[in-house]
């Protein structure tokens, strides 16, 4: 490859780009009116404009895209996550043009973005399933049955989607009718399908996913997992590498059942098995994310392991380099997620101009950032402006360190998660690793930020007091 697309904007379409360029291969970027002068435009070799600020006349048009990559003579299409990453039409019409998709094969993403088929085409591999159906549904007395068979609490979810839309939890029977009929109006909105399947919930559940290569030569590795607990409106916000509960035997198990799930649908390049696992340590397979994941930096920090020159090699036909058992865990690493999102205000979009955007610096610190001072949040995009990750020889020091790079961390102009990543890594819940997905409901609220803003504004008046009182009393001779 000589040339490469990236199909995608902020922080991933810039993450990809240095990757791209260290391999010795050219860059092009694509960008919508609304991101002319964000920083992914400024470092690509190559950028052409396709279309207006919404993401259904830019980011999604695929048409344009491959246009632009044939008139460039591009030789692959990365497709970062979000957008077209996930969808197996725009790979299929990549695949068709004659340019790489630096990513799973179509009939891959076929599978795997239905729930209900991805369960079928784990069936054959032994893979523990939440006790739930089979079989997409809109019926709600098939639903009453399932439940009733399965026990309540249950999960009503959409079979054609994920990020919490379409996702309803019934606690009882008597609320079995609403919950499906809000679930499916939601999966019908977001997807365009209405389907979907009653499964057993998992009370106290952790989410732990487990990163997955695959080659073109047979090879599937996995690279440990991640813990995504942390959590808001069922999307992530705080994720680590390792998980503070996993045995070194249940690490195995779920890295082996992560693999024959990517064997399964005949994968090729980098995805994410996700795991529930319930209060006992027992996990269930919940799905597979057919791309690179938000949080792929802190696999890449433990295993030292460049995830997005894996993806280009494999897409290139080469074998994977190294084999299962080079791979180790070496220190821990954490990633929050800073979102231009308001935290005292249920986690709204917050809009604006960034007046003051300084990133921290320093050992054991990265951050994937897509902006630059000066910059307005465009209303069109998910609101992420960047991932800080922070790493250490030990799960204490990269969260010792985490909380001195948030408060390194300058913006002005809008409202961030910051704040809240404060909260979480000082929690003693998050320190002790004793948490699940209901962190947020079980111990966070505006009011504890903002109790914990006004503490630490007295302490620093206290501070000043002290040093004020201390300093008149230095002796101060009188210049001749």
């Amino acid at each position: 490859m000589k040339k490469i697309l990236i199909a995608n904007r902020g922080e991933i379409a810039v993450r990809v780009m240095k990757t791209v360029r260290k391999m010795g291969i050219k860059t092009v970027a694509v960008f919508s009116e609304a991101d002319r002068n964000a920083p992914h435009v400024q470092i690509a070799d190559e950028a052409v404009c396709i279309g207006e600020a919404p993401s259904n006349q830019s980011y999604l048009r695929g048409d344009k895209i491959i246009e632009v990559a044939k008139e460039l003579h591009v030789d692959g299409i990365h497709p970062g996550y979000g957008f077209l990453s996930e969808n197996a039409d725009f790979a299929e019409a990549v695949e068709k043009s004659g340019i790489t998709f630096i990513g799973p094969k179509s009939k891959a993403i076929r599978i795997m973005g239905s729930k209900l088929a991805a369960k079928e085409a784990v069936k054959a591999y032994d893979i523990p399933m939440v006790p739930g159906i089979d079989e997409a549904i809109t019926d709600v007395d098939k639903a009453h049955e399932i439940a009733n068979e399965v026990g309540y609490p249950v999960l009503i979810k959409a079979s054609a989607g994920g990020g919490g839309k379409g996702m309803r939890i019934v606690e009882k029977e008597e609320d079995l009718e609403s919950g499906m009929k809000r679930a499916i109006s939601e999966a019908t909105s977001a997807f365009g399908d209405g389907s979907v399947f009653v499964e057993k919930y998992v009370t106290s559940p952790r989410h732990i996913e487990v990163q997955v290569m695959a080659d073109t030569h047979g090879n599937v590795l996995h690279f440990f997992e991640r813990e995504c607990s942390v959590q808001r409106r069922h999307q992530k916000v705080v994720e680590e590498a390792p998980s503070s509960i996993l045995t070194p035997k249940l690490r195995k198990e779920m890295g082996v059942a992560a693999c024959k799930v990517a064997k399964s649908c005949d994968y090729i390049g980098a995805g994410t098995v996700e795991f529930l696992m319930d209060a006992d340590h027992n996990f269930y397979f919940l799905e597979m994310n057919t791309r690179l994941q938000v949080e792929h930096p802190v696999t890449e920090l433990v295993t030292g392991v460049d995830l997005v020159e894996l993806q280009i090699n494999v897409a290139r036909g080469e074998e994977l380099p190294m084999k299962q058992e080079d791979l180790t865990i070496n220190g821990h690493a954490l990633e929050l997620r800073v979102y231009a999102e308001d935290p005292l205000n249920d986690f709204l979009p917050s809009v604006g101009n960034l007046e003051t955007y300084q990133l921290p610096i320093g050992e054991g610190i990265r951050v994937d950032n897509g902006f630059k001072e000066g910059m307005d949040i465009p209303i069109y995009y998910d609101p992420m402006l960047s991932k800080l990750v922070t790493y250490g020889k030990t799960r204490e020091e990269a969260i010792e360190l985490m909380l001195d790079a948030i408060q390194n961390y300058k913006v002005k102009g809008v409202q961030t998660t910051l704040p809240f990543g404060s909260f979480v890594f000082a929690h003693e819940a998050f320190r002790s690793g004793n948490f699940d997905t209901h962190f947020v409901k079980n111990y966070y609220s505006p009011e504890k930020i903002k109790e914990r803003t006004a503490n630490k504004a007295e302490v620093a008046a206290m501070i000043a007091l002290y040093q004020f009182l201390e300093d008149k009393k230095i002796v101060r001779l009188p210049s001749n």
